[in-house]
């Protein structure tokens, strides 16, 4: 089977931080934004793609590529705010997690935080004692948990047809429409996972030569990037079409609890169930990638390994802290999607630049078009970070 590395990719665009932005876009402007999801997700099938391609065309995952064409220092500060930006990624997943089983079982944040963090942890050890293959057919249970979560909704009470065509359109209502589009984009392709997607497929697949078999996997990969972007394109859709649909009518939804409590209102207790689960289940599984994606960057980078365990530990410690502290958790979701920015064009502007390389990619480079639209991608996507940036920081003052 060749598919799978892409399923794993995608649950960094279900995590509870594209929860949080799309379900306050439904909620404020309704059917507005549909267009931002559209546009966000081709713009991560085009980057999750030339993730692969790299790992199956040269053999080797991007940290590793980065370490060949940079001096040791760079290596350090590299890997340094690459880790960072996978510290804030498992923040975001440990207090989603945590949310989840506060809704579900009524816990105390912090100790939700901690049964995120250990079952997070018994999820990897399926990768690092049975392989690649069996951790990616787990984690892609749990993106069909995730699925059928945010779904649901849809199917029980279906959206308007017309209204969501007409959300195709592309428009704005005001500046802050225009701030939640740029925070809904800018947030969708986590650079943690495009070092991830090159590294699974160099793992998957090994360095071929040109010729028929990479001619083959590579167009299983685009396979599997289309079929697994289109599954996180049709959840992250349903999570703003639910909160256009539903809650209107159910007072401010600023926050993950208050779209469960909206859900539980107006469509039943089954329902709000469901997204709950679904939200759990994206906690778990986005926070094992974002573990297991920080090793492959330590190891490609610095060629050093640490124990499972004490990566989990490491990077678990924020999230706790900030959960013991009383930190608004929604609070917490933003500041940890701004500076998990800053990495971002560490990831895509070598991404491309090795993509377009001929000496490196051979026959497989990078056409001019899509080298062009690649480079357009990372110019936006950077540019609206540096705005969100901004604009927090200027809010902040």
């Amino acid at each position: 089977m060749l598919l799978g590395p892409a399923f794993v990719a995608a649950i960094a665009y279900v995590d509870p931080g594209n929860v949080a932005a799309n379900v306050s876009a439904g909620a404020q402007y309704g059917y507005l934004l549909v267009w931002v999801v559209v546009l966000a997700n081709v713009m991560a099938a085009l980057v999750q793609y030339l993730s692969a391609k790299l790992g199956v065309v040269t053999g080797r995952s991007l940290p590793e590529l980065v370490r060949a064409t940079a001096g040791p220092r760079v290596r350090i500060g590299y890997w340094a705010q690459a880790e960072l930006a996978a510290m804030a990624t498992d923040l975001a997943e440990v207090v989603g997690g945590a949310i989840a089983l506060q809704l579900l079982f009524g816990l105390p944040l912090l100790v939700g935080g901690l049964i995120t963090g250990v079952v997070s942890m018994l999820l990897l050890t399926v990768q690092n004692r049975h392989g690649q293959q069996r951790f990616e057919r787990l984690i892609i249970g749990l993106l069909a948990i995730i699925s059928i979560g945010f779904v649901a909704s849809l199917v029980i009470s279906p959206p308007s047809a017309a209204q969501t065509a007409a959300g195709l359109l592309p428009r704005f209502h005001d500046t802050h429409s225009v701030l939640l589009a740029a925070a809904m984009i800018g947030a969708t392709v986590m650079p943690h996972v495009i070092y991830l997607h090159s590294g699974m497929s160099r793992d998957r697949h090994g360095r071929t030569d040109p010729g028929p078999v990479r001619t083959r996997l590579l167009r299983a990969n685009r396979w599997d990037v289309g079929i697994a972007m289109l599954i996180a394109g049709v959840v992250n859709l349903s999570m703003l079409l639910v909160a256009a649909h539903t809650f209107a009518g159910h007072g401010e939804v600023s926050t993950i609890q208050d779209a469960y409590h909206a859900v539980h209102h107006a469509l039943g207790p089954i329902a709000a169930l469901l997204l709950a689960i679904g939200l759990l289940a994206s906690g778990l599984a986005s926070t094992s990638v974002g573990a297991y994606a920080g090793a492959m960057i330590m190891d490609g980078l610095l060629r050093r390994r640490v124990s499972l365990l004490l990566r989990r530990i490491v990077t678990l410690i924020p999230a706790l802290v900030i959960l013991a502290a009383g930190f608004d958790p929604t609070r917490a979701l933003i500041v940890s999607q701004v500076v998990l920015s800053f990495g971002i064009p560490f990831a895509l502007v070598p991404l491309v630049r090795f993509t377009a390389n001929r000496t490196l990619m051979g026959v497989d480079v990078n056409h001019r078009v899509t080298t062009a639209l690649a480079w357009l991608v990372a110019i936006l996507i950077t540019a609206l970070n540096v705005f969100l940036i901004y604009l927090t920081i200027a809010g902040g003052a």
